[in-house]
């Protein structure tokens, strides 16, 4: 493993280091590169009587860095002894009893959403609840456009420290504006998500007892499966019983979100996916 180490090490080096030599030489023709052996001709030291009109000291480099660093031995050995250490032993383990054998069934879960009254139900007044926040969106816009032709107009006749408060006054009011939206779209999305979740707990529920009925053990994501008989497949009967169920639920008004921003719902959307890939690599 240390020779490998070493050789990728030196083979990186080859493959940053020649790209910026061939570049130093085309580009850069004021600085010192040795001559290539057999090309070109060798340049003569200037003959006595004729002044050298150019004297350029080169700076002094100092030694040229090592393409491999040398590895410290004991850092080195400490490595090593770790990549090899042993596998510590292990305790003995109380024998329990085998699992039971397992009774696989087979869901595709969008498929039951899709075909959810409550689903479409929350589906609907999410987007009539963004569609309303576009047109106010639109208005707002359109006015802001308005206020910046007027002060751009010269007809105003407005004198320059009162067009400069003017303009910081609609900058103040986009950037404003701006951020109320991001807002509200934060709290529908917020409303969207309560009652979700209270469609995939209900689901979950169902999925439990119409497998228990059927006598399953195992449900496996449709999705995952290459092959399966129809008989595995509870999507419709899931589907079935989840809208006799549920046939609907209430989105939550947007004011039982006054609280939620665009910042706090984006931080809590990234501490979800964190714990949730944690929880992929802890199994």
């Amino acid at each position: 493993m240390r020779h490998i180490s070493r050789s990728i090490a030196a083979a990186a080096t080859v493959l940053i280091l020649s790209p910026l030599a061939a570049h130093a030489q085309s580009s850069q023709p004021g600085w010192f590169l040795p001559s290539q052996s057999g090309g070109g001709a060798q340049q003569r030291a200037p003959s006595e009587g004729h002044a050298v009109r150019h004297s350029v000291r080169l700076p002094d480099l100092g030694p040229p860095i090592p393409a491999t660093p040398k590895p410290e031995p004991a850092a080195e050995a400490a490595a090593e002894a770790q990549a090899n250490a042993p596998i510590p032993s292990l305790p003995p383990l109380i024998h329990e009893n085998p699992p039971p054998a397992p009774i696989i069934g087979v869901i595709g879960v969008p498929d039951v959403l899709q075909a959810s009254t409550a689903a479409q139900g929350v589906d609907k007044e999410i987007q009539k609840r963004r569609s309303a926040l576009t047109a106010e969106a639109q208005r707002e816009q359109e006015l802001w456009r308005r206020t910046q032709e007027a002060l751009a107009d010269p007809r105003a006749h407005l004198a320059p420290d009162e067009l400069r408060a003017r303009e910081m006054q609609l900058q103040s009011r986009i950037a404003s504006d701006q951020l109320a939206f991001r807002n509200q779209e934060a709290r529908i999305q917020a409303a969207a998500q309560v009652a979700l979740g209270q469609i995939e707990r209900t689901l979950i529920a169902v999925i439990r007892q119409v497998a228990t009925s059927r006598g399953m053990n195992l449900v496996l994501h449709r999705a995952q499966v290459a092959l399966n008989m129809n008989n595995f497949d509870i999507t419709d009967e899931v589907t079935k019983q989840l809208n006799q169920v549920l046939p609907s639920v209430t989105v939550p008004p947007d004011a039982a979100f006054a609280n939620v921003t665009a910042a706090s719902l984006q931080a809590q959307q990234q501490q979800q996916g964190q714990q949730g890939q944690q929880g992929q690599q802890g199994q």
